[in-house]
Order: C-alpha cells, then structure tokens, then sequence
C-alpha cells in the first residue's frame, strides 16, 4: 500500500468529526473528560504511594532519574530487536520453541548475556546477597578442575559405575586418601567404597576421558537445563534432582585446601558483580576435612574458622580491598527428628561463642512440604531460643517459608506435584509461624501473596522477603520470571530483595545475581532500573551486618542511611556507588538510542 494512502485524508477526518458531532460524542478536551481523566491519574499515583520502592523513585536524583528513562528505552528497543524478526514477529527456533522476553531462564540466559541490558545490570552495584547456600556457590566446573589439581583426591563409589543406570544414581563420594588403587571405578572389578586417584578416575573414563569426566560430573551435581525446562514432570522429580548434588559437592569443597580456595573464587567473584557482603546458609550436615587429614573433624568450629580467616585475607588483597564481608546464617534440615536437630541447634550454639561475629542466625532448609513444617518444630524452637538467653548469645531467625506452595499430589504418581492456588495447608502456614516466632526475614516467600493480613503484619514488623526468582522457576514453582509472584508484593509494599540461592546447581554458572536482576528488570514492566535500585537498597538495609537485638534491629532498619551504625554506614557509601552507575549509564547512552554499550 502507498504511504499516503495508508494515512487518514482530511475528507475521512471531517468526516469522523461530523459523525462524532452528530452522534453527540464527547471530546477528549471536554472539561467532565478532563476531570476524569484528573481523577483517573489521582487514583493510579495514590496506589503508587502503596509501592515499597515508592519512596526509593521519590528521592531519585536527576541523574539517577535520567538513568532509569534511558534504561527503560533499551528494554524497549530489545524487546522489539533481541526477541523478535525484522516483521515484527517473535523469533522462533521451531514452531514449539518461541523466543520472547521473559521466557524461561535456561532458555534465556544465552541471549540475555548478550543483550545490552545485561551488561548494564552486570555493573549495577547489587550491595549485599541475603539468600545464598555455600555449597551451591562455587562454580561445579572451577570445582571439578580445582579438585582434579588438588593432591591425594580420590573419588569412590557405592557401587562400579559400569552401567548407564550407575552413573546416573550411584552414590559418589570424594576424599582425600593416600589409596594409590589403579582399579577402575568404571568396571565391574571395582569394589564399594575403594577411593580411586580422582586424576586416574578421570583419565580412563570410557566416554571422552577427562572432558568427558567432567561432563558427567557437571551432570551429577547441576539441575540441566533439560531438567529445568521439563515442568511436566513435576515440582518432587527435581527436587530429588537437586537434593542429591548436594553430597557430591560437599565432599569436594569441604576438604580444606579447596574449601579455602573455593571462598576466594566466590568472594572474587561476588565483588565482580557488584556484591560486596553476603548473608550464607549452610545446611552443616557435610564432613569437613583438614589438609592431609582422612579423618572428619568431629565439629565444625574450624570450618568456621578458615570461612572468617579466607574472607579476611580476601579483604587485605589489593582486589579484595572493597568487599565488605561474610556472615554465616546456621541452618538444619527440616525433615530431621527431634534429637538431630537439637544436636544441630547445640553446634550452632557452640560454633557462636567460639566465633560470635561469623554465625548471624539459625533457619531450618530443605523441601517444605516433604520436611517438617515451622508448628511441628516449635518445641525444639522455642528450646534453642531459651537455651541462647541461657548462654548469652544473639542468634535470630531467618526462616525459609512459603517456598513450596500447597500441592495437589496424583495417587498414580508421587513425582507429579503441582503447584495449585489454594492456601492453609501446614506447608503453607509456615509463613504464619515465621511471623509469630519473629524471623527477622522470610526466605522466598513464594505463597505470601495469598495472605493479605500476613502481608500487613509483614510490613508492620519490618520483614523482608529473600526472594530468588531463578531457582523458583528452576525448582518449577513457577512456568516463567512473567508469573513470578513478587511483583505482586512490592505492589502492595512488602520490602524484598533479590537473592540468587543456589546459583551453581540451578544454572546461572556463577556466584552473582545479575542473572536474577536481569530476569526481573526483562520479565516485570513496573520495575525499570529505579526498581532493581531499590531492591538493592533493601538487602543493605536487612543485611546482618553484626549481632542485635530486636529492639536495635527495627531501630536500624527504620532509620536506614540516616541512623549511626554500620548499616547507615554501608548504606551511604552504596548511594555513592550508586550515582557514579547512573553516571556511566547518561554518559554511555543517549535517549535517542544511537549508542550502545560496544561504541
């Protein structure tokens, strides 16, 4: 079609005008249109005012305003040139596979590292990591070739890994061992429990030797991108999956000299992408093993030990000399019975007078609606909070909840759990028992949308949801970051910040949170750059930083940049980091679109 043909000629519009007039239509500049219109505008900035970043976009400078408009304009520009075709049309690999944005992680994340809104979400200066299992913050792959390099390594077996099924379950298990065995683990000589030279494990692998070791472990200790994709299969099928790369990468990290390597690795980098504090979890049910030493330590004081030792000598590095630090929130696994986890909660509690400034909290992890829920363990809770008056030691709650929906269980298969929009199971109430025992933040808070008086107390007693958008739709609590419900929240004011869990095993291949900031800026329409700024605030403002009680914890999250403490301290010295980022982002682009972040 001509261009002037397919633009209205002035006939056609006096026409419309005369049949606008004639069916007595009211105009857009009619002064009732207009008070309307007053109204309307009223309305959408007053529920404005209810968003928990609401004050954060008040206080924007210009600069800082002027870097959100500009980050908003390349979101726009991708979503119509990094997702679609020259037509307009979204890309497609196949007629099953459609490219758009927001679409799942682990077909997203290589296109998303080559967008430009990645690498300006990699710079964005993140603060603090609230949410973040050790053992699953160390890249399986740096692991892997760090153990292989490691002297008198050995891997053994519960079985030979001489059949397809063997290698896909048999129980793996790494150690340091002066065994000089040449059996092979892959042949049915091997006998159970025979430590092999991990390097000669490697070396004769029968498919692909060493690389194709390597593959295979990555296989054993990471969620795959096909397992992550295949949601049909249900929320138990991979969590099953996910459980079981957690002995596998613990008997490799904790053996001393790679434990205390792999902390500088993660450390490094976290600095790298913008993090410079993390808030770690450890579910302390792995051995730890000293240099040299066969033997586990009985406890895990000197584990602890070398975590605050390795942060330190990280810190007096000339690289280091910007990262803030580390604290370790203990944690014990939901499913155990009574007496494990009071043993646990006796550790803890030893561990915190040997080493009162690494250990920040207690928290209970693992799969909620296959583990004990919060009320069954209110006994052992309410003991453990008594027993930490008794021996003088400050050591809050920050409970996992709400992370596994109520689910609808098939009887003719148990792996077929589905999340459905119901509420009130015992799995469900976690979140009420969160409240009432005062955890002083909630991890993932995925079912927290249904509980408006839940959010309301939230809000009132200063409670921060640690929400992991990745691992909660790698773990298939949701189909896409699009229906993630933490929009939902912020909405209705509840502080959050992004957390990354379980990088290592879930996808994101590293110990950062852009991929987690990426999906949230791509998938959310109302959280721009001011958005993601706010969220980072927020987990400076919830950080653990040093023991409180609870009266000085809401004093100091009230207050925030303008109280007297560390926290006000941290919080300043990020709104500079913060400025000089818009900064760079004004100075690199422009509003018309002609840069980019190459030029």
């Amino acid at each position: 079609m001509p261009a002037e043909d397919s633009e209205t000629s002035p006939g056609v519009q006096q026409h419309d005008d005369d049949w606008e007039t004639q069916e007595g239509l009211p105009h857009m500049e009619d002064q009732f249109i207009q008070k309307y219109m007053q109204g309307r505008s009223a309305l959408i900035a007053q529920e404005k005012k209810q968003r928990s970043d609401h004050v954060f976009r008040q206080m924007l400078s210009p600069m800082a305003a002027e870097a959100d408009a500009i980050v908003s304009q390349i979101r726009e520009e991708e979503a119509q040139t990094l997702w679609m075709d020259a037509s307009g049309d979204y890309l497609a690999r196949t007629e099953e596979d459609p490219i758009w944005p927001g679409m799942m992680f682990a077909q997203s994340k290589d296109r998303m590292e080559k967008s430009r809104l990645f690498k300006i979400v990699r710079r964005l200066p993140k603060g603090a990591l609230l949410h973040a299992h050790l053992d699953a913050m160390i890249d399986v792959g740096w692991l892997l070739e760090e153990a292989l390099a490691t002297e008198g390594m050995c891997i053994q077996s519960s079985e030979a890994l001489c059949t397809p099924t063997a290698l896909d379950t048999g129980v793996i298990h790494f150690a340091y061992s002066k065994s000089k065995s040449k059996t092979s683990i892959w042949t049915s000589d091997y006998e159970a429990s025979t430590p092999i030279p991990l390097i000669y494990a490697a070396e004769s692998f029968p498919d692909g030797g060493r690389s194709g070791f390597i593959s295979w472990l990555k296989s054993r200790c990471t969620v795959t991108a096909e397992e992550s994709l295949n949601h049909h299969h249900g929320v138990n099928a991979v969590w099953r999956k996910f459980i079981d790369t957690f002995p596998i990468i613990g008997s490799m990290l904790f053996y001393e000299p790679i434990y205390r390597a792999a902390i500088h690795h993660m450390c490094k980098q976290l600095l790298e992408d913008g993090i410079r504090w993390v808030d770690l979890r450890a579910a302390f049910t792995f051995q730890y093993r000293r240099e040299h030493s066969e033997a586990p330590d009985e406890g895990y004081e000197e584990m602890i030990r070398v975590l605050g030792e390795e942060v330190e000598r990280f810190r007096a590095t000339d690289e280091g000399t910007r990262f803030w630090g580390a604290r370790m929130i203990w944690t014990t696994v939901r499913s155990f019975d009574k007496r494990t986890v009071v043993d646990s909660m006796k550790s803890c509690i030893a561990v915190k007078k040997a080493h009162p400034e690494l250990i920040a909290g207690f928290d209970v992890v693992g799969q909620e609606d296959n583990g004990r829920p919060l009320k069954d363990l209110t006994p052992e809770l309410f003991w453990f909070r008594k027993r930490c008056v008794e021996e003088g030691v400050e050591i809050p709650f920050f409970f996992h909840a709400g992370e596994n929906p109520q689910m609808y269980l098939p009887s003719f298969d148990p792996d077929l759990v589905f999340q459905c929009l119901g509420d009130g199971d015992e799995t469900d109430s976690n979140l009420f028992d969160a409240v009432l025992l005062g955890s002083r933040r909630i991890g993932h808070g995925f079912s927290l949308y249904k509980h408006p008086l839940l959010i309301d107390m939230i809000k009132e007693k200063k409670i921060l949801v640690e929400s992991c958008p990745v691992s909660n739709e790698v773990l298939r609590l949701t189909s896409s970051i699009m229906s993630h419900p933490l929009p939902a929240l912020l909405s209705r004011g509840v502080p959050a910040a992004l957390c990354n869990d379980d990088p290592a095993i879930l996808g994101q291949g590293s110990s950062g949170l852009s991929h987690d900031f990426w999906q949230a800026l791509q998938g959310w329409e109302n959280l721009g750059l001011a958005g993601l700024g706010a969220l980072a605030e927020n987990s400076l403002r919830y950080a653990a930083w040093t023991d409180q009680t609870t009266r000085e914890w809401i004093r100091d999250i009230k207050d925030g940049a303008f109280g007297d403490g560390v926290r006000a301290l941290r919080m300043k010295e990020w709104s500079v980091e913060w400025e000089r980022f818009c900064q760079w982002i004004v100075e690199e682009f422009n509003l018309d679109g002609n840069r980019g972040i190459d030029d």
